[in-house]
């Protein structure tokens, strides 16, 4: 072919042939030749112009168009694409320079609009209306144009992301299995239950009648209002609802299986009741709640599980609508008084400890279905509140509260005492909750202001509310923390939990009983007690006509239990468990009697010693008969008896160091010779060293080198050797002699004193013993000493403690013993002020003041058992800071 330009080529073309695209006549390569190398274009320096570039051809472009094969089609392809690509560059630069100018044109332009118009209104003298009208206008336009953006960006979002999200998004209340990824879908559980719902209806006609009945006319009854049971009971059409199910792999044991129901239950029954002569009803009953399922023991023959235990870890959430007389009447708050004794009465049969057992087998016994098994006891300390919200309306306004506080653990409940006029309340309440199962259980705290109503009726106003997890108290073994309170503007509760697990073992007996003395809680226990009340055989008449409605009563100290009644049976079967807290396994007693109900007659009585349970094997009696007295020759009781041991649960290394100081208190009083001889504590005052113990000291060398350093821990065997008063004594006897031959450094007397701080019960003791050598400076005035005794920093009215007045006397004995609630924090940075004073003072005018003196509470040795015992020299009067 001969060679011509691209532009003869084309004009030869275009005579001959219609015009046709230029990509129509580019040839493809031979892939039998190599494909020759192109470089890549050279990059434009920052200094470059993009106009030159796309006006002047360069040297490249007009070297490039030949390369390709030296084909002119080639060329001239090349040429078109290096044109189209300068258009655009030059065009996309000077669109950009047009924007931006035009940009800051219109910025320019609405900023001189804004004042002009800000200026025409001025000056033409219109009213500012003119100015805030367009304003809102304008934001209400901004507001309308995001909520349409925000309309359509969720849209774009739902659009996008997965269907799980936008449930999340658009829908608070959701199944369990929405929020917590081990919560599993169980539709095909509610088809069963949807299909088996029409026939539970009998099973549930009869706990009710049997168990909930019985319960709700007692509870009435202390109420004066007598009469109450059950008419008609139709559970409706609506079944209940599960909203998801977990299941335990981890922590169980391997004969059993543990899975929670998050059960949601909004039914349409038909309720009726009689109390008294008046008829009422109850509709739109609802609760909702996690159910544990447990089935246990795991047999090896159908249906391969012995038994299932149906229970509420903690108490639902229940409400319904009463209605009838009893409702419109409401005689006032009888229908307030009905609904909670209804709501306890259901936690009674089905929420912890209680249980709802179903055997499955007859492989499986009674006791070993529906004995209780505790596994452990969670000792709990209530100390004090801070800064509690003001619920009570004073003359003045706003006045304070109250309070108290309620401790629940599954349906055991603890109430501590109502302090008046207090927002930062110090209870010091103790107690001990039996603890069934430590997976997924809380312990539930609710402050509350007492409003003073009808008995029965709650109208008090709630003041916050924590829980913590037991699982977590037993990891670290004590937990002493200040909880922020829910449900409220402000408020913290203090709070102190200890976890103690049971053994069989008998030499830890001693520990726990002298841990408990060292307590100084005359409700705290050593032990627990378990007792399954199987059956009675052959009981006597109560009535000649018929047989008794027995029903029996345990009792041990001031706690008591009680099985159902059965109607018409001189026989009975019971098969119910309880458990008793133990002070002293020693010396307590479980006293059983047997009542027949419509008589009220006693119908046999049995008292079982528990010292006697001590010396059994693995401190166990199961099923024995044990005979009736005051009843006929052949009855019979058959229970089962359990004893387990208080053993305080392991420390976590980990935990806070004042949460291991706090268990401390379980060490001994006796003095280890650790080293030979210690050095007095160092005190912050620096006249610390004249105050205890001068060199004039009645007490010898040999009693100042007694080891002072308290070993940590107490073994069983060191406590088994001497009671703790024996022990305490052997200590006084050293520290404390009877008589003083000095009146002190600065002349004004001594004070015998005793200081000790328990950590486990966040409580200071100070103890006042006497006064030597209280100088008489006129022989017709002698003093009429008294002491005073105050908290620093703050000397508030709180910490203030005072003697009685002893009558003209310079060596006075008081003995008396005063107690403050404060954490071992607030110890270390605490002085304690001891002010003498004498009454005749103020009516001769002079000071009545004989002699005072601080005594820093940092000192170690306070912490200990034994505590600080010594003599003090008083000093002149101080200034108060």
């Amino acid at each position: 072919m001969r060679n011509t330009t691209p532009n003869q080529r084309a004009t030869t073309m275009s005579d001959n042939t219609p015009s046709v695209p230029l990509a129509d006549f580019i040839e493809p390569p031979n892939p039998t030749e190599d494909e020759p190398f192109v470089p890549l274009a050279e990059p434009r320096k920052m200094n470059d112009t993009p106009v030159a570039v796309a006006a002047t051809p360069t040297p490249t472009t007009a070297t490039t168009a030949p390369i390709s094969n030296g084909t002119p089609t080639e060329a001239a392809a090349a040429s078109a694409a290096a044109a189209s690509a300068a258009a655009t560059t030059t065009v996309a630069t000077s669109g950009s320079s047009e924007n931006s100018i035009f940009s800051i044109l219109y910025t320019i332009g609405k900023k001189v609009a804004i004042v002009g118009s800000i200026y025409l209104v001025g000056y033409m003298g219109w009213s500012v209306a003119w100015l805030i009208a367009p304003v809102i206008l304008s934001v209400a336009r901004d507001q309308l144009g995001k909520t349409s953006a925000k309309k359509r960006d969720i849209a774009k979002a739902s659009a996008l992301a997965c269907e799980k999200d936008v449930i999340l998004a658009r829908i608070d209340e959701l199944p369990a299995w929405v929020y917590f990824p081990d919560v599993e879908r169980c539709e095909w559980l509610n088809k069963i239950l949807k299909q088996v719902w029409p026939n539970a209806n009998h099973f549930t006609r009869t706990l009710v009648k049997e168990t909930i009945e019985p319960n709700v006319a007692l509870a009435l009854s202390n109420y004066k209002m007598n009469g109450f049971r059950f008419d008609r009971i139709i559970l409706g059409t609506i079944p209940p609802r599960i909203g998801g199910v977990k299941i335990y792999d981890k922590n169980v044991d391997r004969n059993e299986i543990i899975m929670d129901l998050d059960l949601f239950y909004a039914s349409d029954c038909d309720i009726n009741f009689y109390l008294g002569g008046m008829k009422g009803g109850i509709k739109d009953f609802q609760i909702h709640g996690w159910v544990r399922v447990v089935m246990k023991p795991l047999i090896r023959s159908m249906p391969l599980v012995g038994g299932l235990q149906i229970f509420f870890l903690n108490n639902p959430n229940i409400d319904f609508n009463l209605v009838g007389v009893i409702d419109f009447m409401d005689m006032p708050g009888l229908s307030d008084l009905l609904r909670r004794i209804i709501v306890e009465q259901i936690g009674a049969v089905m929420v912890l400890p209680n249980k709802l057992p179903i055997s499955l087998s007859e492989e499986v016994s009674a006791v070993a279905l529906k004995m209780p098994e505790p596994e452990g006891i969670l000792r709990i300390h209530v100390v004090e509140a801070k800064d509690l919200m003001k619920k009570d309306i004073s003359v003045l306004g706003k006045g304070k509260s109250d309070p108290y506080a309620i401790i629940n653990v599954g349906a055991q409940e603890f109430k501590t005492q109502i302090i008046d006029n207090n927002v930062n309340p110090k209870w010091d309440y103790w107690c001990e909750a039996c603890i069934f199962t430590t997976i997924g259980h809380l312990i539930g705290f609710s402050l509350w202001d007492y409003d003073q109503t009808m008995p029965g009726v709650l109208n008090d106003d709630v003041l916050g509310r924590a829980s913590i997890d037991i699982a977590s108290v037993i990891k670290k073994g004590v937990v002493d923390s200040w909880l922020t309170l829910e449900d409220a503007k402000h408020g913290l509760l203090h709070v102190r939990l200890q976890w103690y697990k049971l053994t069989a073992e008998l030499n830890d007996l001693q520990q726990i009983l002298l841990e408990t003395q060292l307590l100084r809680v005359t409700s705290m226990s050593s032990a627990v007690l378990s007792v399954f009340i199987d059956s009675a055989r052959h009981l006597k008449q109560a009535r000649s006509s018929s047989k008794p409605d027995p029903y029996l009563v345990c009792s041990l100290n001031k706690q008591k239990q009680q099985t159902a009644m059965i109607m018409r049976d001189d026989s009975p079967v019971w098969e119910q468990g309880f458990t008793f807290l133990v002070s002293n396994p020693d010396n307590e007693s479980l006293n059983i009697k047997i009542y027949d109900q419509k008589t009220g007659n006693d119908i046999g009585q049995y008292t079982y010693t528990l010292s006697t349970l001590l010396k059994q094997f693995n401190m166990e009696v199961i099923q024995q008969p044990f005979q009736l007295q005051k009843s006929g020759p052949e009855s019979k009781l058959y229970m089962s008896l359990s004893l387990r041991i208080l053993k305080p649960g392991e420390i976590d290394k980990e935990s806070d160091a004042l949460e291991q100081v706090a268990a401390l208190t379980r060490s001994s009083s006796v003095k280890t010779p650790d080293v030979a001889v210690v050095a007095p504590p160092t005190f912050k005052d620096p006249q610390a060293p004249n105050k205890r113990q001068s060199t004039e000291s009645p007490i010898s060398e040999e009693e100042l080198a007694v080891p002072m350093k308290i070993s940590p821990a107490m073994s069983a065997s060191t406590s088994s050797e001497k009671p703790i008063s024996e022990l305490a004594a052997s200590v006084l006897t050293h520290r404390f002699p009877e008589t003083s031959s000095t009146a002190g450094e600065h002349g004004l007397g001594r004070i015998q004193m005793s200081i000790r701080y328990s950590a486990q019960r966040q409580k200071l003791d100070v103890t006042l013993h006497k006064i030597v050598k209280i100088p008489l400076r006129d022989p017709s005035n002698i003093p009429d000493p008294y002491v005073k005794l105050y908290l620093l920093p703050g000397r508030t009215k709180e910490s203030k403690r005072k003697t009685g007045v002893i009558k003209d006397n310079c060596n006075p004995v008081y003995d008396a013993s005063f107690e403050y609630l404060i954490s071992i924090a607030e110890l270390r940075q605490t002085e304690l002020e001891v002010t003498v004073c004498t009454q005749k003072g103020f009516l001769s005018g002079s000071s009545p003041i004989i002699g005072m003196l601080k005594i820093p509470l940092d000192d170690s040795e306070i912490t200990t058992p034994a505590g600080l015992n010594t003599w003090f020299d008083l000093q002149p009067e101080m200034r108060h800071e």
